[in-house]
């Protein structure tokens, strides 16, 4: 149970960083409109923070999402199944995801360090800035995604043992 608290809580925490980059993200779009139609001078990096920005909040919710159980799910059956049935198609559903998610961590990870080592930018604007911020912003949140699937496997083999998890998260 250990490892499942500490997992949720850098899940939680990745919510947070997400939550609170909204803040940068309204403060580029407020001065953007700004200067585009008060100073009539448009920005050169508006449009490429935005996209970033906005890039990072959803990769780093991904994982919150799932920890707090707000990822599209059909309860029309669930409802009506047992916990320990619950768990059971949990448990099958990310077993089956797990590869796929660990292989898609692996191939960003050498994504994130090509474009490090690459100086690769963007190519979407004459600001044209370096693209590795996010890329790696991508790479974290699968990465924590992967870690609250693991997670996710733990608590519904602790159900299907008849030891269900309790508290904030718990399946």
């Amino acid at each position: 149970m250990n490892l499942i608290h500490t997992i949720e809580r850098l899940t939680r925490w990745a919510g947070w960083l997400g939550a609170v980059l909204t803040f940068p993200l309204i403060a580029a779009l407020v001065y953007e409109v700004f200067s585009r139609y008060v100073l009539g001078r448009p920005t050169l990096w508006a449009f490429e923070v935005s996209y970033m920005v906005m890039g990072a909040i959803f990769m780093l919710g991904m994982a919150n999402a799932l920890r707090q159980g707000q990822h599209v799910s059909v309860d029309l059956l669930s409802q009506r199944w047992a916990d320990r049935t619950n768990a059971a198609v949990r448990l099958a559903g990310y077993l089956l995801f797990l590869p796929v998610l660990a292989w898609l961590v692996w191939e960003l990870g050498a994504y994130v360090i090509d474009a490090l080592e690459s100086g690769e930018r963007s190519g979407r604007s004459a600001w044209n800035p370096v693209v590795w911020p996010v890329f790696l912003s991508w790479w974290l949140g699968f990465l924590l995604l992967l870690l609250q699937v693991i997670a996710e496997i733990l608590k519904a083999v602790a159900t299907l043992r008849g030891n269900p998890p309790v508290g904030e998260g718990s399946a």
